[in-house]
Parts: structure tokens; C-alpha cells; sequence
């Protein structure tokens, strides 16, 4: 996984989680990277300068599996 920080004119299609209360802020933001490069982000929606999270699409499946 990157720790790269990705600046916010990064092009990433970002999606607010399903899981997350609506309205109360209090999220994870995720989406695809929109240039053609395959990889995902991850950011906490309330705290967005802290940085992103990046991973690649070997990286992302892993997580994604780990999670079911």
C-alpha cells in the first residue's frame, strides 16, 4: 500500500460508504482512480487534508476479501 498523499485535484470518483449514518459526517469516502491508472483511494471524509490511502487493484481485491 502507497502512503502516498493524493492532492485534491487527484481524479478519483469518489463514493461515501453505505455504511455510514447519513448526514452526520462521519465517513469513509472510496472510489476508483478516473486517469486510467487502476488503483483505488481511501479517505476519512471529515479529516480530508490528513491524507489518502492508495491501492492497487492486487491491493484492493486482498483488502475487499478480507473484509467478507
Amino acid at each position: 500500500m502507497s502512503k502516498d498523499k493524493v492532492a485534491t485535484t487527484s481524479p478519483v470518483a469518489w463514493h461515501i460508504s453505505t455504511y455510514s449514518v447519513n448526514g452526520s459526517g462521519q465517513c469513509v469516502e472510496a472510489g476508483p482512480s478516473t486517469n486510467g491508472i487502476h488503483r483505488f483511494a481511501v479517505r476519512d471524509s471529515q479529516h480530508r487534508s490528513n491524507g489518502t490511502l492508495i491501492f492497487d487493484t492486487r491491493e484492493w481485491a486482498a483488502l475487499l476479501a478480507s473484509l467478507e
